[in-house]
């Protein structure tokens, strides 16, 4: 089994890290340049950053913390949020991101990946997929969860592995903020379905519940936010867990 990776993720809005329920109701989490600095220093594998708002009036703010937290950090992270071309990848790249994460835009046009992929290898592109589960099953939702899509979630994950992408971030919409665990049947049937890494979000609670993604839903990396962010569990012991049930994670 490989090397399983803990990623905890940073929803930025106007420069301050939040946290909410299935993408709403949120409460301020703290500074993400400290927070991401603690991290890094404590057993974080890689970071996630995404600007949730994204409004051109917000853009600024948040390079500046992404520069910030490239001067802070000592492990790789990708950074999400309105990216749709190009140039902003160039842009982020510039600023320290080592991969950014793409998911509206990439519905609308695929080609995107592609894209991307020739220009900065596919090792830096990462699709963000928010998947809800609903009458038709695990569907793709847009626009922060809050816009059906009528493409199923493991389609558009094949899909986006064939046009460039190097990972997968699985989010469950259903299952966001609950911290009754993740959502193991889709992100298995994801991971069974594509040849690239998949990072499943959404649901922490426990160590347990990583234990459960990695060895029942086969992920190869676990993200999460709040029980981090608010100190319900740390780094250390989700690690120090999974090695006590034989789950191979750095140190």
């Amino acid at each position: 089994m490989l090397t399983k990776r803990i990623i905890p993720c940073l929803d930025i809005k106007n420069g301050r890290t939040v946290k909410g329920v299935t993408f709403g109701n949120l409460q301020d989490a703290g500074d993400p340049v400290k927070l991401a600095a603690a991290y890094s220093g404590n057993g974080a594998d890689e970071l996630c950053l995404l600007d949730i708002t994204a409004t051109l009036e917000g853009r600024t703010t948040f390079l500046k913390v992404v520069e910030e937290v490239a001067a802070s950090v000592a492990i790789p992270f990708t950074v999400g949020g309105g990216i749709s071309n190009e140039r902003q990848v160039e842009t982020l790249l510039s600023k320290g991101a080592d991969k950014v994460s793409v998911n509206t835009a990439a519905i609308a046009d695929p080609t995107l990946l592609s894209r991307l992929a020739a220009a900065f290898g596919n090792q830096c592109v990462v699709v963000a997929i928010d998947a809800r589960l609903g009458p038709d099953g695990w569907m793709v939702v847009s626009h922060a969860g809050t816009r059906w899509t009528s493409l199923p979630a493991v389609e558009w994950a094949v899909q986006a592995s064939e046009m460039g992408a190097g990972e997968i971030l699985l989010t469950s919409f259903t299952a966001d903020g609950t911290r009754q665990g993740f959502s193991l049947d889709i992100t298995r049937q994801v991971g069974e379905a594509v040849p690239i890494p998949v990072i499943a979000s959404g649901g922490a609670g426990t160590p347990h519940h990583f234990l459960d993604v990695f060895t029942l839903a086969r992920a190869d990396a676990a993200l999460a936010a709040g029980i981090f962010h608010y100190g319900q569990v740390s780094i250390a012991e989700v690690k120090e867990y999974l090695r006590e049930h034989r789950i191979p994670v750095r140190t």
